[in-house]
């Protein structure tokens, strides 16, 4: 699917979080960003078993509901001596109030009680983009690091505060936001739906 500067785009997310990012993201291009949430449209339950499916699920039924174009994100850690955990469960882990202390806390203490050392971890990102009658597609980035306790920083969201990137000595949660836009797994996702939509060339100097 092709965008044009001006085109309206719904994102398709009730976390602030989230949105915030990828309206920093779309910025440069000229696109008008509305969210599920200012639509009022209901979440939808979250019942594939990959960020992939997960994110197409979330797009088509924002798609379907609002008649314009719609860009879903499903994201999440995974960390190697949790077997991947908590992964496409990684919002859940922070409870109904979204409390994402309480997940950060569970990831310390399972990874304590794993008996593993390895703090290897990475950041996955899949984005659907969904428009009312076309294909969807889908777009995924990744970022390597490792878990970093107790967490440091309060810029980002998420886990961001216990997840160091590979090579570097701050969080996440520690960085500026264009330095994590410039290698976050979703700025990752991000290159590639640009490049489907057709916005690689709109950016603003």
């Amino acid at each position: 699917m092709r965008l044009s500067r001006g085109n309206l785009l719904v994102v398709a997310s009730h976390n602030s979080g989230k949105v915030r990012e990828i309206r920093d993201l779309l910025l440069p291009y000229g696109i008008s960003v509305s969210t599920a949430a200012e639509l009022h449209l209901p979440e939808p339950e979250e019942t594939g078993s990959s960020f992939a499916e997960n994110a197409v699920l979330k797009a088509e039924a924002a798609a379907s509901a609002s008649k314009l174009p719609a860009l879903a994100d499903d994201s999440g850690l995974s960390v190697v001596a949790l077997k991947g955990a908590p992964g496409i469960y990684s919002a859940r882990w922070a409870g109904p109030a979204k409390d994402f202390a309480v997940a950060m806390e569970r990831v310390h203490q399972e990874f304590e009680n794993s008996g593993r050392t390895n703090p290897s971890a990475k950041f996955v990102c899949a984005l659907a983009l969904a428009s009312p009658g076309e294909s969807t597609e889908i777009f995924e980035g990744e970022v390597h690091g490792h878990l970093q306790f107790p967490p440091r920083g309060d810029k980002g969201f998420g886990y961001d505060p216990i997840f160091v990137p590979q090579g570097l000595t701050q969080t996440f949660g520690e960085m500026e936001p264009p330095q994590k836009h410039a290698m976050s797994h979703r700025a990752r996702a991000f290159e590639k739906f640009l490049a489907a939509a057709g916005l690689s060339n709109l950016s603003e100097p």
